[in-house]
């Protein structure tokens, strides 16, 4: 199965939240971590937050 990494556009374009909110929500692990790409690139496994969108669609 490939694994496909999103960046940071991609990712806020998909889940609508802010750069501050995603990163609060990682550090208190309501949110998938992003990984490091090398140098300041950071990325998230797509999986992961497909994953999460639907988990959020189950609570409501």
């Amino acid at each position: 199965m490939e694994m496909r990494i999103i960046r940071k556009p991609e990712l806020m374009s998909k889940i609508g939240l802010s750069d501050a909110t995603i990163y609060r929500m990682e550090k208190a692990g309501r949110f998938p971590k992003r990984m490091q790409l090398g140098g300041n690139s950071v990325g998230w496994v797509e999986s992961e937050v497909v994953e999460w969108v639907e988990s959020r669609k189950a609570q409501r």
